[in-house]
This record gives structure tokens, sequence and C-alpha cells, in this order.
């Protein structure tokens, strides 16, 4: 049993220890908002923080978190209020929408560390949360919408 607290809440996962962080949250915990994109870091679908940082859950390990706080797209917040949710409404964001849990959560980090970003370091930031559709440009007007709303 691996212990976490995951979005707030005190869980313990039956897996073994080189599982990925993505199944247990995905199949053990029944949070489906963290994706599945490439399985190998590469595309940022599945974006979550451990500890407040973001990391990609495809290819963290069980064992490596052991008692570590998770954060996922659902505990970003429990009502869609957090106000990288709202601008990604109102900038109309998302197109097929599969990498926007995994793009908006390394937006929250972005956020936590520097809450006016430049677009130079919004770009540089997000470098590496892929999206398919090519939103790029919705991508960092919400961030910018939110960082001076928010």
């Amino acid at each position: 049993m691996i212990a976490l607290n995951v979005n707030g809440k005190a869980v313990s996962v039956d897996a073994e220890p080189e599982t990925p962080l993505l199944w247990a949250l995905r199949e053990h915990l029944k949070l489906t908002g963290t994706k599945y994109g490439c399985g190998g870091g590469l595309c940022g679908a599945c974006t979550v923080h451990v500890n407040g940082k973001a990391v990609k859950a495809c290819l963290t390990a069980l064992s490596k978190i052991q008692g570590a706080s998770v954060t996922t797209i659902e505990g970003l917040s429990s009502d869609s209020s957090h106000p990288l949710q709202k601008a990604w409404i109102a900038e109309q964001t998302p197109q097929c929408g599969y990498c926007q849990s995994g793009q908006i959560m390394k937006a929250a980090e972005l956020l936590q560390s520097n809450p006016r970003p430049s677009r130079e370091q919004i770009v540089r930031h997000m470098d590496g949360n892929l999206c398919r559709c090519g939103t790029y440009h919705r991508i960092i007007a919400a961030i910018q919408r939110a960082s001076q709303e928010g």
C-alpha cells in the first residue's frame, strides 16, 4: 500500500511500487481528469502537482512519492472556479480538450510562482505541454487573462 494525500484527502493505493502515478489516479482512485497522452513524458497531458510542482504522472512511480501531496485537475477547484478554469472558458481555449487538464495544471504551477508572467515567460514555462489541435494562442491568452483577473 502506498499512502498519498490526493486533492486534500489521505488515500492508500494498493499497487506495485513502480506503478506510474497516472494509473493509480485513473484506475485505482477513478480520477480520470488526468489524461494518458504518450506514456513517455513527452506531451504533458498527464500533468499533476506533487508537493506543488508540476510533474508528468506517466513517469512518476508511486514509490518515489510515498506520503506526498498530489493535486489533480479535480482538486484544483471543486466547482471550476479557479481563475484558470474560468479563463479557459472565457477564451474558448479547448478544441478537442484532451490536453487541457495538463495545460491548466502546468499553467497553475506558473501562476503560483509568478502571478503576472510575461508572454515570453508563459511560452517558456508551457514548453513541453503539447496541444495537437494547436490552440497555443488561446492557451496563452487564457493564462494572461487568469493572471490579470485572478
